[in-house]
Order: C-alpha cells, then sequence, then structure tokens
C-alpha cells in the first residue's frame, strides 16, 4: 500500500537543459529473491558525517570531516514525514509558491496534475539493464508530466539523473566515477550553475546513505519504486537545501498507468514493463533487496500499450521483467480469463525455495494474447528464469512466426554443487534435459545465458563442469562475469568469497574463449539456410554507412549491402521476369522485413546479401515450404548448383566462411 505521508510541496525553480545517455554493458542477470512487503508509510532520517575521500569510491565511515548533515530518508522503517515538516519549515515557504499534498490526491506522491518543473531541464545517464531503460522511459513520462523539460546536452541540464545498476561492483564503481566528475563541475568556476544530481535505481536503494552523504555529490537519491515522487523529492531538495531519498519498495507499483516517453523515438524496437521484482532467492543477487517481491500488471493494460505500440509502427517489442516467465495476473480479468495453461514448472528437476501459488493469468496465457495484437509485429521476452518454461509455452513459441524463437536461459554455473549453493533450484541434468526439450520442439531455436565464475567455494572441478556445459550446449551469445560479493545478500551474509581475483579472472577467461568457439560453431552452421533469415533492419552498419545492419528472429545482428531487393519473396516465385530486372526491385528501408542470405559469420554477427522485402506472415510460408520439401523455391547452402533465385542475383552457391 501507499504510504501515509503528506509533503510540503513547493514550485519547482530554474529553466535551462537535459538529454538522455544510454551507457551499455552492464546486464542485470536474471535472478532475484523474495522481500517482505514494505510497511507503509514509514521514513527515517540520517544524521551523518560528510565527507569521505575525493575519490571514486563510496566515502569511508570514519571520514575526518566532523561537519553533520540531516538527509530526509523516506524509507520502508522510521518516523513520518510530518516530522520534518513544522510549522516553521511551512512557514519559512512562501504560501503562493507551495501546496500540501496528501495521499489522498497524490497516490505514491503522484504528480497529476501539477506542474512542479516549471520549465526545468532534466537530463538522463541510464546504466545496466533493459529495465532501466524502460524505466528511464517511465521517469521522462513523469518529469514531463510534471513540466519539466527533457535537454539535448548535459552542459544545459538543471537537473542530472543516474539511473544506475547494483549488480556488480564494477558496475557501482562507474557511477562513483560519474559522480566524482559533475562534483568538480559542482565545485568548479561555474558552480552556480552547477545541475542537481539524483541518483536513481538499483544502486540508490542499495547505498541511500552513502551517496547522500558523499561529499557534495547527490542531492536526490530515489528507489525503483518511488519514481512517481521524483518531482516532489525535487522540490523539497531545492526549499530545503537537504538531500532527500525515497527507497521505499512497493508490494503493487508497477507503472502501469504511466505512458512511456519512448528514449528513442525513431527505433522501430520498444521495450514494455510487464511485471517486476522476483521471488527467487538466489543467494549471489542483491536485485530483489532493490526491486522488491514480484507483481505483475493486469493483462488489459499490456494489452493496451501493445496495440499502442503497433499504431504507432512499432515492430518489434520485448517484454520485460526481473523473472518475466514467472508472470502472473491476480487482476479480476486476469483470473476470469485464465485457462491455466502454463502454471507448471519446466520439468520434474526444477524447484523453488519459495510455495508458488496458484491461480491468475500465466506468462504463457499472456505471450498468446500478446502476439495476437499485431501479426507483423515481433515479439520477445527477457529475463526469464529456467524454471519456468512449460511446454505449453515452448509450443506457443513454435506456432507463432512473429515470437521470436531466441530463448534467454541464464545457467550460471554448470556444477550442481555451485549450483545449489547459489540456491538456483535446478541441477545441470534438469538444465540439460530442458535444453534438449527446447531444441526439439522450438526449431532453429537460438540460446543465450549468463555466468559466473569464481563463486563462493567454486573449485576446479566445478569449473570443469561449467566449461563442459558450456561446450555442450553451445549458445549462440552469453553474458559472463566473475562473482562480485554484494553486501545483504544470502552469499554475502552467510558464504565465503575465497576464490582469488587472478583465479576468477582466468576462470572468466576461458569460459569466454568456449563460448566464442561454441558460437561461432552455432553460426557457421546457420550460414547460408535455405529459407535464409527475417531481418528487421535497425540503421546503417556504423563500420560502413553504405550497408545495413539489422537483428534476425535469433537476435544476432546481420550486415549487408544497401542493394535494390525484389518488393517480396512470393513476386520472386511468380514471375521470372521480376527476377531479371532491376527496374521491378526496390530500396531497403529502415524498419522493413528483409530476407537475407547469409554468407559468412563470427562467434558474434552474420554478412549476408538481402534478397526482398517480407513480412513475418510471407517468410513462415516460405520456411515451411522449405521444410515441407520445395527446395526449387529456395537456396541451398552446400550445392554446387545455386538454386533460380540465387543464380538471379548473382550469388552463386553459399558457403560457410570463418
Amino acid at each position: 500500500m501507499p504510504p501515509q505521508l503528506s509533503l510540503l510541496v513547493a514550485s519547482a525553480k530554474a529553466s535551462r537543459g537535459a538529454a538522455i545517455r544510454v551507457t551499455r554493458g552492464v546486464r542485470a542477470l536474471a535472478t532475484t529473491t523474495n522481500t517482505l512487503p514494505p510497511s507503509p508509510g514509514q521514513q527515517h532520517t540520517s544524521s551523518s558525517e560528510e565527507g569521505g575521500k575525493n575519490s571514486a569510491t563510496p566515502p569511508k565511515d570514519n571520514a575526518k570531516s566532523p561537519k553533520k548533515t540531516q538527509h530526509l530518508i523516506f524509507g520502508n522503517r522510521g518516523p513520518s514525514l510530518q516530522d520534518f515538516l513544522n510549522s516553521s519549515t511551512i512557514k519559512a515557504n512562501n504560501p503562493k509558491d507551495a501546496n500540501v499534498a496528501t495521499l489522498d490526491d497524490i497516490p505514491y506522491l503522484s504528480v497529476k496534475g501539477r506542474k512542479l518543473g516549471a520549465g526545468a531541464k532534466y537530463f538522463v545517464e541510464v546504466y545496466g539493464c533493459q529495465m532501466n531503460v524502460n524505466d528511464t522511459e517511465i521517469l521522462m513520462s513523469i518529469m514531463n508530466t510534471a513540466g519539466y523539460v527533457k535537454a539535448e546536452d548535459q552542459s544545459e541540464a538543471d537537473i542530472v539523473f543516474l539511473v544506475t545498476c547494483a549488480i556488480r561492483e564494477n558496475a557501482e564503481a562507474r557511477i562513483w566515477n560519474r559522480l566524482e566528475d559533475l562534483k568538480r563541475k559542482r565545485l568548479g568556476p561555474l558552480k552556480n550553475r552547477a545541475p542537481l544530481v539524483g541518483v536513481l535505481g538499483c544502486m540508490a536503494e542499495r547505498l541511500k546513505d552513502k551517496l547522500l552523504d558523499s561529499d557534495k555529490m547527490v542531492d536526490l537519491v530515489c528507489g525503483p519504486d518511488a519514481y512517481r515522487s521524483i518531482p516532489h523529492l525535487l522540490s523539497i531538495s531545492e526549499n530545503t537545501q537537504q538531500g532527500v531519498a525515497n527507497v521505499m519498495l512497493s508490494a503493487d507499483e508497477t507503472y502501469a498507468d504511466i505512458v512511456p516517453v519512448r528514449i528513442d523515438p525513431d527505433s522501430f524496437s520498444a521495450h514494455l514493463s510487464i511485471m517486476r521484482g522476483c521471488n527467487n532467492m538466489c543467494s549471489f543477487c542483491v536485485v530483489p533487496f532493490t526491486r522488491g517481491n514480484e507483481r505483475s500488471r493486469a493483462v488489459e493494460s499490456i494489452l493496451q500499450e501493445v496495440k499502442q505500440l503497433s499504431d504507432q509502427g512499432i515492430k518489434e517489442v520485448t517484454l520485460l521483467g526481473q523473472n518475466v516467465n514467472s508472470y502472473r495476473d491476480t487482476s479480476q480479468d486476469g483470473v476470469q480469463l485464465s485457462s491455466g495453461v502454463g502454471a507448471e514448472l519446466s520439468n520434474p528437476g526444477f524447484n523453488t525455495i519459495y510455495k508458488r501459488k496458484d491461480g491468475g493469468m500465466r506468462f504463457t496465457e499472456l505471450l498468446d494474447r500478446v502476439s495476437l495484437v499485431d501479426p507483423e509485429m515481433r515479439i520477445r521476452f527477457t529475463s526469464p528464469h529456467p524454471k519456468d518454461f512449460p511446454t505449453a509455452l515452448l509450443h506457443l513459441m513454435a506456432s507463432r512466426p512473429n515470437i521470436c524463437s531466441q530463448i534467454h536461459m541464464p545457467a550460471q554455473s554448470g556444477s550442481t554443487t555451485v549450483l545449489s549453493r547459489m540456491r538456483r533450484g535446478y541441477s545441470r541434468d534438469a538444465y540439460f534435459e530442458l535444453v534438449d526439450t527446447i531444441r526439439s520442439i522450438v526449431p532453429g531455436v537460438a540460446l543465450s545465458s549468463d555466468f559466473i565464475t569464481g563463486f563462493c567455494g567454486e573449485t576446479e572441478a566445478d569449473h570443469e563442469d561449467t566449461m563442459d556445459l558450456m561446450r555442450r550446449v553451445e549458445y549462440e551469445m552469453a553474458y559472463m562475469f566473475m562473482y562480485s560479493r554484494r553486501e545483504g545478500t544470502h552469499a554475502g551474509r552467510r558464504l565465503q568469497d575465497d576464490v582469488p581475483e587472478d583465479v576468477k579472472l582466468r576462470r572468466l577467461q576461458d569460459i569466454i574463449q568456449i563460448f566464442h568457439k561454441g558460437a561461432e560453431n552455432r553460426f557457421r552452421a546457420r550460414v547460408g539456410q535455405p529459407a535464409g533469415e527475417c531481418v528487421l533492419v535497425e540503421g546503417r552498419s556504423r563500420r560502413d554507412k553504405n550497408r545495413w545492419v539489422g537483428r534476425a528472429d535469433g537476435g544476432f545482428k546481420v550486415v549487408f549491402d544497401d542493394d535494390l531487393v525484389l518488393p517480396s519473396i512470393e513476386s520472386s516465385l511468380t514471375s521470372s521476369t521480376t527476377l531479371n530486372a532491376s527496374a521491378g526491385r526496390v530500396p531497403i528501408k529502415l524498419g522493413d522485413y528483409v530476407q537475407v542470405v547469409t554468407t559468412s559469420a563470427t562467434s558474434t554477427s552474420f554478412q549476408g546479401k538481402a534478397l526482398a522485402r517480407t513480412t513475418l506472415g510471407e517468410f513462415s510460408r516460405y520456411q515451411s515450404k522449405i521444410s515441407a520439401g520445395q527446395p526449387e523455391l529456395g537456396f541451398r547452402a552446400s550445392s554446387s548448383t545455386a538454386s533460380p533465385l540465387v543464380a538471379s542475383l548473382g550469388l552463386g552457391s553459399v558457403e560457410a566462411q570463418s
């Protein structure tokens, strides 16, 4: 439930600039854990020493500065905020510029209908996972509604937000480095024009006290469940000159009523959050403590947003969640519309550390409904947990052309002993069985995974098991990291981080090498497939602006020349004149689906030749004809005699290349 708060809300002053920067590189692992629901309406103050060294690390608790400062921290425990908003505080503000906001008209400190920004500009830098990108789009909607304006450059901004990741120590170190950069500007000759600095996201919740105590670094800290309160927090910070934080976790916040403002309005791809939090209790993961327990959006709100994206011309939507395939809509519609399909676990070798609940609409039924909104819109989902892949979900993926044949399956380790210590809920044998099931049901599926090296107590034998699993599965994509101890997690509290850093690094290099070899094997096997690849054109190649780059159904990158192509696959099969007449060909455009025959591959991407524009429906029909034994309609990978279509385009035979 929302906190029982009443706030003094003063109009924000200012009027300068803000933009969006997405920083890639750190991907949140798809594993989280149970947390207790937050106690409603509770906060506390933190009175601690300012200071810390001027470095890219958080300030030390024993900092020498004797100066004290009081911060307003709205958390899951402590006295009410009203304790800090006494009569003298209220009188100190101009009544004309202030409004008293209560829970009755502003749930979760909502700013609907209020213009607190007064034209002030904000700039956002995004670090970490796709959920942070989606959260940024929610933040932009909240800020715009409150009267703030997005700046095009950080130098114009009145407020700079860092949307952060806390999954690994290195992710947090990058933020401390960035805060040092901003601090120098705040203390420099233009300090009167220095922006307010806000730290949002997972790191905000985890390190709220250290962030606010850091010497002149941060003005505002806000956790992932409290973004609605940011305009109010900015008002408090500006009018009290105090650091302020809201890190309350919610049992029901999904931001379902907020229409995100897309970071890249020109993109043909979009992300859509369907659930937040996770009830898994993986021992290494900090995410449950920063994002809370599972709660799912109502199915109707999701379908409505998918329809809106389709109407905007979006060609690909990725459904997001910390544990996306554990989606369970328990709203009235979700319960009434559900048939109970997809409620079981992947196979008997999987279990949960928590008691699973019955009822509600599960992910399989949601995906079914989403895929029917627009058959020409691709659907992906991330990040799932291996336990939640019932066979009904796999058969649905195999039967719908617009549900991408790409599955992320975070293994984390190939050792049953380590998996048990990680509290993952499965053995290596159960995982292998699931891989076999997926590949037998979903033809041509591309698999990706996450791996952690050097977890607590990992032996060389455990490491060998992980390498063996990677060799046998041969993933198309993988995210690999050294173990990074996180305070507050089960592993951080109960297990010893006893693998030396140099050993962790060596093991990481081992699995990276094995991954690349396996991925190259898988990619080379796909080169020159009879039907080719259906590629969504995303933009120009960064290396060569005369070439296009796009994503195939399996999620991998394909680069190809900017040639004129046939208007459709079917036109090439029904008219021999069209095959040879360049006059009948059309240019490739951004957002097109294009049939591409791949000609070579590395472990990360393909090179190819574009043949024709197509649609998801047409390409699926063409694949079916090829599978039914009509190779004269396609092209063969290892034939010395090329098919008529390939020959007409001057490709000759297509051979796998390294």
